[in-house]
């Protein structure tokens, strides 16, 4: 994957998403990182950020990718450091924020 193809695919990173297995062969995801992030996860109901929709309902299940760790491997790729990152950030979407900032501005 070269850094183009990289920083568009980190642009559809929220930090909140879990994307299809199909959607991520459409995006263009190499088979080698699907088959790397790829887990089930369970909705929970105590509240709505617990709980995963799917074509806009509610599932119980769902096989996919989460965003926030396609942009680990996105800020991997492109020599961020990603664990550090994740150590200083205390939310998904903070962690997929400080991976863009820290490659706009060239902080690896």
């Amino acid at each position: 994957m070269n850094r183009s193809q990289a920083l568009k695919l980190l642009t559809e990173c929220t930090g909140d998403d879990i994307w299809s297995i199909e959607y991520c062969r459409m995006r263009h995801v190499p088979e080698a990182w699907i088959n790397e992030l790829r887990d089930a996860y369970e909705s929970g109901f105590d509240s709505n950020n617990q709980t995963i929709y799917y074509r806009n309902e509610v599932v119980n299940q769902f096989e996919g990718i989460r965003d926030v760790d396609l942009a680990g491997k996105i800020g991997q790729l492109l020599k961020v450091n990603v664990r550090r990152i994740v150590q200083q950030q205390n939310s998904r979407t903070g962690v997929v924020r400080e991976i863009r900032e820290a490659i706009e501005e060239g902080d690896f």
